[in-house]
């Protein structure tokens, strides 16, 4: 549809409308005079045919007549007007008495001044109209079942013969005996100007089609095809692309535009490449330097960020982790001391059960201290040589029952030479947490029960220079405005309960010890993937990168 409409807007469309349009004028002009003439030319025949008809009955009654023999000439009226294409005959005398008719039920009938057949030759005074006996005069008319019908009526005069014969004599002075009205049927006149008129509708339709083809082809090869050329070419240098030449095909018009479109386009290269060397030195060391500070800006950020909320973490994981201990202690203390009181069962349920919350809190608060002192503890890195597939193998080990719980499919695809130089431990760390967020996301989609898949590849950097481990899963997946809170402290998706958001926060300061980065890619509904790059071998094997904490 966008297409059409671009079509008809077009110079080549309005041009095409134009000659068609003038065509089809000249061709249904021509068309309906063609029909009208013929038409005529029918007609024509037709009141030739009935004053042929109309002379014939005339003479071939003369005889009758001067005999006074009614019976013959009425026989003769009925045989001529029982021919093809003669509605009726009938002789009308002076005073407008039907005398001989082919229908028998009109003789006798008698017509005044005022019809039709009377009105050819008299006015409305009853008057003879002049030089109307001299001749024949005709009208045309529809009857009622909607065929046309051509009345032909010719006077029938005085003769010598008629005045001197001895039957029924009139005098001499009596130029007009009566009037013979012959009608003819137009049917066949309407039918063949119906064919004719529909087979020149046809031929000119076709005729206007062909020439339209013939015309629009010309339109579009000669007009329509170079003048698209140059559109194309001037949409894409408004686009910047001035290396476009367009092929000089033919020395008219649009040959000379095209000419000139090359040449200017030669002209705004040639300008633009100047210019661009002048400024591609300055604007490449922008970049550089943006690029640098950038990078420079956001380290500093998270290296403030993190160095404080590693010291608070230290501060408190100290200050709360003796309480913790004493409350765990007594609370099982007393569990065991009701146990040995003579109380109701009931009642040392009840404080048993109570008292065994308490308990469970109270580790789960040491569990979370435990996570504040790792995060915030400046553990030495040992590096040392090893794969990631090793890794990846013996985190798989101690996750897989922990997937077949959530029945999650653990598959695997690892590069076969990933060997680098890490801290093992602290790696097999951040693959364990990334695999069992990923079991945890797949196990919260709204039906668990179908299952999943948790993915884990590795792949070795074309330059050979990092090992890039990526982990997929197919879960719940994590919104885009949070996205870029997953690595802060004690940020967590989860529910209440289930997480404290410190995995992914001691995994992000352990890739940043390796001098390597972790990145996200998620989408709601669909899953995430976590993108681990790790160097190949270290600055130096015995030193860890800046550690992000305080000792705690």
């Amino acid at each position: 549809m966008r297409r059409f409409s671009r079509i008809i807007h077009t110079q080549a469309f309005r041009v095409f409308l134009l000659i068609a349009g003038i065509q089809a004028v000249f061709l249904g002009a021509l068309a309906w005079a063609m029909i009208t003439v013929h038409q005529s030319n029918l007609q024509e025949h037709v009141l030739l045919s009935g004053k042929r008809v109309t002379d014939l009955v005339i003479l071939s009654t003369q005889h009758s007549m001067l005999r006074n023999d009614k019976a013959e000439a009425q026989e003769i009226v009925t045989a001529v007007g029982s021919e093809p294409g003669i509605d009726g005959i009938r002789i009308i005398n002076k005073d407008g008495l039907v005398i001989f008719a082919t229908t028998q039920a009109e003789i006798g009938r008698r017509f005044s001044i005022r019809a039709e057949v009377c009105a050819l030759c008299h006015d409305h005074n009853g008057l003879v109209i002049p030089g109307a006996e001299q001749g024949h005069q005709y009208r045309i008319f529809t009857k009622s079942d909607g065929g046309r019908v051509l009345s032909l009526s010719t006077v029938i005069r005085n003769a010598p013969q008629c005045s001197d014969a001895s039957c029924h004599a009139h005098p001499a002075t009596k130029r007009v005996l009566g009037i013979m009205d012959t009608e003819m049927s137009l049917a066949e006149v309407d039918r063949s100007s119906q064919e004719s008129r529909n087979q020149f509708v046809t031929l000119s339709m076709i005729a206007v089609l062909v020439v339209a083809l013939v015309s629009g082809g010309f339109i579009w090869w000669f007009v329509r095809r170079p003048a698209k050329w140059l559109i194309e070419g001037m949409e894409l240098a408004s686009t910047g692309s001035l290396d476009l030449r367009l092929e000089v095909r033919t020395h008219d018009e649009l040959g000379q535009v095209a000419g000139a479109f090359n040449a200017m386009m030669e002209d705004l290269a040639r300008a633009r490449k100047e210019i661009t060397e002048w400024s591609d030195t300055l604007e490449a060391k922008v970049r550089e330097k943006t690029a640098d500070l950038e990078r420079a800006h956001k380290r500093m950020v998270a290296v403030e960020k993190l160095a404080s909320l590693g010291n608070l973490s230290a501060s408190v994981a100290h200050e709360i982790n003796n309480p913790l201990e004493g409350i765990l202690t007594f609370a099982k203390l007393s569990i065991r001391r009701i146990q040995k009181l003579h109380l109701p069962p009931e009642t040392a349920a009840t404080l048993c059960a109570d008292l065994e919350l308490v308990a469970e809190e109270a580790q789960r608060c040491g569990a979370i201290v435990k996570n504040l002192l790792v995060f915030s503890r400046q553990a030495p890195a040992t590096f040392q040589t090893t794969t990631i597939s090793a890794i990846v193998k013996r985190c798989a080990l101690l996750v897989k029952h922990y997937a077949e719980q959530h029945r999650v499919t653990l598959t695997m695809d690892l590069a076969p030479d990933d060997a680098l130089i890490c801290d093992p431990g602290q790696i097999q760390q951040v693959l364990m947490v990334l695999m069992v967020n990923g079991i945890e996301a797949i196990a919260a989609l709204p039906s668990p029960s179908s299952g999943g898949e948790l993915r884990v590849e590795s792949t070795v950097a074309a330059d050979g220079g990092t090992v890039i481990v990526r982990v997929a899963d197919v879960g719940i997946g994590i919104p885009e405005d949070l996205l870029g809170n997953i690595f802060e402290p004690f940020f967590t998706t989860k529910t209440e309960g289930k997480g404290v958001g410190l995995g992914l926060s001691i995994a992000y300061g352990i890739v940043q010890r390796h001098r390597g980065t972790i990145e996200v890619e998620s989408v709601p509904g669909q899953g995430s993937v976590f993108t681990v790059t790790l160097l190949r071998s270290q600055p130096s094997p015995t030193q860890a990168a800046p550690v992000i904490g305080t000792n705690a």
